[in-house]
């Protein structure tokens, strides 16, 4: 059962990135930017930003989650990502309000999945080297 901790934060993640999406077919609707168009009001924009950066991050940090969780400990990887994915939510509420409120859930996600990088390489050179 080591894996079941990894396991719900890889679904609290994915529907993160549902919720994100489905915000930006709500903000499509509501101001008026019919596919396939990608610019027109500004919180329309600032949603499928979010949504772009967010599909971006989670290929990242996703195999990172478990690389680090199989290498290092599941318990602590899946601390780390909670944080992620935490620190994704605070971007996503912030660039719906403005572009530079972006800032601190794009720094708390993005040490995260570094911390999930450099976990993992250490864990594997200690597998490597034994």
């Amino acid at each position: 059962m080591e894996a079941i901790y990894p396991s719900i934060v890889t679904v609290l993640a994915l529907i993160v990135y549902f919720l994100i999406t489905m915000n930006v077919g709500r903000t499509r609707f509501k101001y008026k930017v019919m596919p396939p168009a990608t610019s027109g009001d500004p919180n329309f924009e600032r949603a499928l930003r979010t949504q772009q950066n967010t599909l971006e991050q989670i290929i990242f940090f996703l195999p990172l989650l478990w690389l680090f969780c199989f290498y290092i400990n599941s318990t602590c990887g899946a601390g780390i990502g909670l944080v992620w994915v935490l620190g994704r939510i605070l971007y996503a509420l912030g660039y719906y309000q403005a572009a530079e409120k972006r800032m601190i859930g794009f720094a708390i996600s993005s040490l995260s999945s570094l911390t999930l990088l450099v976990g993992s390489l250490i864990g594997m050179t200690m597998v490597f080297i034994k």
